[in-house]
């Protein structure tokens, strides 16, 4: 009984706070699905309710810089971001878990101190040798500086999740005459998806919801990535928060959705990215 009651007070305060936390949810939704006139004294306010799609319509088309386009191009920057680091990274992290080299350890350090440094520290060079590169204003150079910003998180995470995977299989593989590249193929690479599934949730939604970078390095409005466009919805003399809110929920749909999809690999591949280190 003494269990069950503990287990029961648990559940209640884990309820509790989740339903905080999804308040300010509510009231963006909320916010976003009704006429303006409902919601500017406050999206609580339910004596008048009117559920309309009309501000989603708004911001899709916006005519300054419609939320489409805006979409668009924040997939065309958030999909190579993804994939290009992962890749590298991959395989980075296993030979950093398998092989041995004289300076591995000062390489791996190298790359969790570059962890640690912020965005703003870097973006004045950034910015100087996209500008001077030709790539300054262009999702190309935006791909790149985020697939060099993922690497080094991607290429610890990946060398933890390496390390715990059982090397008899790729020795087993080895006796049998399988070259190295064939063993990180054909069965590392299998064996780990669940981390590089885990991986890509967290690399794509970082770029997704990215503001700084993008607004540094694209300043022409059709290229401008979802995060760029939002601001510009507010308005001149006065805040449509029903516009602002239609567009922070198509802004946080898409990685929601994939978060939902993905939820049981991006929960096994944590685990096992954490776990040994």
């Amino acid at each position: 009984m003494k269990i069950r009651l503990t287990t029961i007070i648990i559940h209640i305060i884990a309820w509790i706070v989740a339903l905080i936390w999804l308040i300010p949810f509510l009231g963006v939704f909320m916010t976003s699905i009704r006429p303006y006139e409902e919601i500017v004294s406050g999206w609580w306010h339910i004596e008048r309710f009117t559920v309309t799609i009309e501000n989603y319509i708004y911001v899709w088309n916006y005519k300054t810089a419609p939320l489409g386009n805006a979409m668009v191009n924040s997939f065309i920057i958030a999909i190579p971001s993804t994939i290009i680091p992962i890749l590298v990274a991959a395989l980075a992290a296993y030979v950093f878990a398998r092989f041995s080299f004289p300076i591995r350890d000062l390489l791996f350090l190298a790359i969790v101190i570059l962890m640690s440094l912020p965005q703003q520290m870097v973006i004045l060079p950034v910015f100087l040798l996209e500008n001077k590169l030709g790539l300054w204003n262009t999702h190309l150079g935006l791909i790149l500086l985020h697939s060099a910003f993922g690497l080094p998180w991607i290429i610890l995470f990946l060398r933890n999740f390496f390390a715990t995977l059982p090397i008899e299989i790729e020795e087993s593989a080895r006796i049998d005459g399988a070259p190295d590249y064939i063993i990180f193929f054909k069965i590392v690479l299998p064996l780990s998806l669940p981390a590089l599934i885990s991986i890509a949730v967290l690399q794509f939604n970082w770029v997704w919801n990215d503001f700084f970078f993008a607004l540094i390095l694209l300043v022409s409005p059709e290229k401008y990535v979802i995060t760029q466009t939002i601001p510009i919805l507010k308005g001149r003399y006065y805040i449509r928060w029903d516009h602002m809110a239609a567009a922070s929920v198509l802004a946080m749909l898409v990685p929601l959705l994939i978060y939902t999809f993905l939820q049981k690999y991006y929960l096994r591949g944590v685990i096992g990215g954490t776990i040994k280190g």
